[in-house]
């Protein structure tokens, strides 16, 4: 991977710049930085090493090099995109689920913004925004998608169970090939932003829709109960243990212990 080839390869598409680095702290931090000075949309950052990749709550990301694709897409929202920003993660989620079923997988997306292959993570995505006054200006996209078994860090420092489309496919894919593919189904999906059918489409491959889940809402803060789906500002509904809806704006989903269900069962005999 490097400048040239990527040039090459996504000039079919509608982009603004390209920018490729070999290694980089943050792809998201080089994206913020390049849209306060004025990036054009759909500019996007890339890198074949991240040393300081970040996740949601500035979790870290690893991306040792050559092992993953780690990239940061710059928006910059029209009138009609503005009112459905929270939408966005679904957006680029789902750019990348469809991406892999291209490939024959079958991908899920973790409520909010990862996605899964075989129960394990195999990409995350980080929604952040540029402010000017009360307005957003900006949109950072990044992603971070496991392609080889060394991208994925060791267990004992994982939050969730961790996985790469080699394992998934048993060989590698190109880098280049899988970005490709990913920001075409992006631009192709991104007029549907605002309409009931994105919001079908994330809600058809939401994990753990049906079952019993737990949300971490950070502190001692948590909801157990059924997850029932997506709300049309991309918030979960969950169904409690006392019948009542649930609306959950953050957090952390975790399919519910069986061990909870039970004693839940035995606490209500």
């Amino acid at each position: 991977m490097n400048q040239t080839t990527l040039t090459e390869l996504l000039t079919p598409l509608p982009l603004g710049e390209i920018r490729y680095f070999d290694a980089i702290g943050s792809t998201n931090d080089e994206a913020l930085k390049w849209a306060h000075e004025g990036a054009r949309d759909l500019s996007i950052v890339v890198a074949n090493e991240q040393t300081m990749g970040r996740g949601r709550m500035d979790r870290p990301w690893f991306t040792p090099p050559g092992t993953a694709l780690a990239y940061s897409l710059i928006l910059r929202p029209t009138v009609t995109e503005k009112p459905h920003l929270s939408r966005l993660v679904g957006l680029a989620a789902l750019s990348i689920t469809q991406t892999l079923q291209s490939f024959g997988l079958s991908p899920q997306i973790k409520w909010p913004n990862d996605v899964l292959l075989n129960q394990r993570k195999v990409a995350g995505v980080l929604i952040e925004l540029v402010w000017s006054g009360d307005e957003v200006t900006c949109v950072v996209i990044g992603a971070g998608i496991n392609v080889s078994k060394r991208a994925v860090p060791s267990t004992d420092i994982l939050r969730f169970p961790g996985t790469s489309l080699e394992d998934a496919l048993g060989n590698l894919v190109s880098r280049e090939v899988l970005l490709r593919n990913i920001l075409s189904a992006f631009i192709q999906l991104r007029p549907q932003l605002g309409t009931d059918a994105l919001m079908n489409l994330w809600g058809e491959i939401l994990a753990y829709r049906g079952r019993q889940v737990r949300v971490e809402m950070g502190g001692d803060q948590t909801v157990v109960g059924r997850l029932e789906g997506i709300l049309a500002d991309g918030s979960l509904r969950i169904r409690d243990d006392n019948g009542k809806s649930v609306t959950v704006h953050f957090g952390d989903v975790r399919l519910r212990p069986f061990t909870d269900i039970l004693k839940n069962k035995v606490n209500h005999v």
